[in-house]
C-alpha cells in the first residue's frame, strides 16, 4: 500500500515539473512572454549568443528555443511528452522512496489490556 501511495505522490510531482516548474523556472530566467527582461540570466545568454553568432541568435539555438517557450508556453505535443516520461519517473522514484515507509494509519491497533 505505501508503494501506490509513494508512486501517486512521485507521479504528481513528475507531472507538476513538466506543466509548472519548468515553465517557471524559464520565465524565473528572464525568458518572459513580453520578451526578455533586461539585466537577467536570459540577457546575458542572449548577449553571448549574438556575439557568437556576429550579430544575430540562431534559430534553434539554446536562448531561441527558451525564448519561445517563455513567450508562447509549452506545444501540446511537448506537454504529452513531458508528463509521459515525468509522471512515471516520478512514480518510480516515489515508490522507490516510500517502500517499507509507514504512516501512524498503517499501524496495526493494539490492545488495551488492563490488570
Amino acid at each position: 500500500m505505501e508503494n501506490m501511495k509513494g508512486a501517486a505522490i512521485g507521479a504528481a510531482v513528475g507531472i507538476g515539473v513538466a506543466l509548472v516548474g519548468i515553465p517557471l523556472g524559464i520565465c524565473a530566467l528572464g525568458f518572459t512572454a513580453t520578451g526578455i527582461a533586461a539585466g537577467s540570466v536570459a540577457a546575458k545568454m542572449m548577449s553571448a549568443a549574438a556575439i557568437a553568432g556576429n550579430g544575430g541568435v540562431a534559430a534553434g539555438s539554446t536562448v531561441a528555443v527558451l525564448q519561445s517557450v517563455g513567450a508562447a508556453g509549452f506545444s501540446l505535443g511537448t506537454k504529452i511528452g513531458l508528463t509521459s516520461t515525468l509522471g512515471p519517473l516520478g512514480a518510480a522514484a516515489g515508490a522507490k522512496l516510500f517502500k517499507g515507509k509507514t504512516t501512524p494509519d498503517d499501524e496495526p491497533e493494539q490492545s488495551q489490556e488492563g490488570d
